[in-house]
């Protein structure tokens, strides 16, 4: 024992007499801890973040939505006035109701109107006919107010619960509770306002195709009657229109176990009057979140072998420096082999050394990476936020970073193997050393 601290003891001794170069030598080490801490938990951050998003359309929905297909595409560069029917049908919700009705909830959406408006303010539609029950498939939450009623089903009242932008843009500063506005030219009093959710322009809104803060939901009932089938799109001359029974159906499975099995009953349902699936497309969030954990697994090994490469040179750095202090401490090297130490206590001594240099960064390594971790969120905002970013960069991005436990073990203990296997060599030259020529040495 007495003797391994002595060896301990010279060596931290020798990295001391030159401080400068030690801080030198470890700063690959160093970089290469910090950036594979930093890449990963921007990765972390990023999955975490996705699929929080994802989770918050509900992990056990299945989503139906209608979509134009490619003919309908077509047919508005040949002619300036065409009706596009395409979708879900009242005939499929029948049939999925009678073949699912063992599912925990199946809702219809039906969109209407060509736009919103409120005094001279305008905004395009976003307006959903649904029932009371969206609410809890859909994990929303109301901030004011209140949701749609089975009373306001059954009465097909011409009430809305809106969005929160659309409240922001239409009564920035009264209380829209009660206030009355236009979708196309009907009027809808406004009972209920949603809480923000964080799906613009994320993951999640990439999943529904909009921004849902822009949503507003009226009864379902008040839809079909008020608005029909039919949406009607004017643009300079020309008009569209889609006729459009059904838009979106959301299925609840009991369990995240049978998530899979019940989209494979949707679809065999849905292919019975759409054969090709081309007007349609069925959406499960659960097999998404799969996706996003593999491809989040993939990413983070691609950016930790990038950050490898760092603690790779930070090692042939250190194997440089330790070759060329063997030159340097020959005649060092030839008075303790003359003083009765051996080829061993040689090689301990040169290891002890680089161990230190390799743990020593690999600690200040962890302790930077942590802090940029911590740091990037805030300070990113900040950094875009400057002038000579302006017009460059998109100042609303947003970096979500999560610092994990086996990133700060791992790289640490890669720090310490690389610059044990990297002090390896300079250690055994050392210790070949002739002691009679190294003696001799100047």
């Amino acid at each position: 024992m007495t003797f391994l601290l002595e060896i301990i003891r010279l060596g931290l001794h020798n990295l001391r007499l030159h401080k400068l170069r030690s801080v030198l030598t470890s700063l690959g080490i160093i970089l290469g801890v910090a950036a594979v801490i930093v890449m990963v938990s921007i990765g972390e951050g990023n999955k975490q973040a996705a699929l929080r998003e994802i989770q918050a359309l509900g992990a056990t929905n299945i989503i139906i939505r209608s979509t134009r297909p490619p003919e309908s595409a077509d047919m508005g560069s040949e002619e300036r006035s065409f009706i596009a029917s395409f979708g879900i049908t009242r005939a499929d919700l029948r049939r999925l109701r009678h073949f699912m009705s063992d599912a925990a909830h199946l809702v219809p959406l039906k969109a209407v109107g060509d736009d919103m408006s409120y005094q001279e303010k305008r905004l395009g539609s976003q307006t959903f006919g649904t029932t009371p029950d969206l609410i809890r498939v859909a994990n929303l939450r109301i901030a004011r107010g209140r949701y749609i009623t089975d009373e306001d089903m059954h009465e097909r009242s011409p009430v809305a619960v809106i969005g929160d932008q659309v409240a922001t843009q239409f009564f920035p500063l009264v209380d829209p509770l009660g206030k009355e506005f236009r979708i196309s030219d009907r009027i809808f009093r406004v009972i209920g306002v949603f809480r923000p959710v964080g799906l613009a322009g994320g993951a999640g809104a990439a999943l529904v195709g909009r921004d849902l803060n822009r949503d507003v939901h009226i009864p379902f009932t008040s839809a079909e009657i008020e608005f029909g089938d039919m949406i009607i799109r004017r643009q300079s001359g020309s008009f569209s229109g889609e006729e459009i029974q059904i838009s979106e159906i959301y299925i609840t499975a009991n369990s995240s176990d049978e998530v899979i099995a019940t989209a494979d009953r949707v679809k065999l349902i849905m292919r019975v009057e759409h054969p090709g699936m081309d007007d349609v497309e069925v959406i499960v969030p659960w097999e998404l979140l799969e996706n996003v954990k593999k491809t989040q697994m993939v990413w983070n090994v691609v950016l930790i072998a990038i950050a490898a490469i760092s603690l790779l040179i930070g090692g042939i750095g250190i194997m440089n420096i330790m070759l060329a202090s063997v030159t340097e401490r020959t005649r060092e090297i030839g008075i303790r082999r003359a003083l009765g130490a051996t080829r061993k206590h040689i090689i301990a001594q040169f290891l002890v050394e680089t161990g230190t240099l390799a743990s020593v960064g690999g600690v200040i390594g962890i302790i930077s990476g942590v802090g940029i971790s911590l740091g990037i969120e805030r300070l990113l905002p900040w950094l875009l936020n400057l002038p000579i970013f302006h017009g460059f960069i998109e100042a609303k991005v947003q970096l979500e970073t999560q610092v994990t436990g086996w990133s700060i073990i791992a790289s640490f203990v890669v720090a310490a193997l690389v610059g044990l296997v990297f002090g390896i060599y300079p250690a055994v030259v050392a210790s070949r050393q002739d002691p009679i020529v190294a003696l001799r040495h100047d």
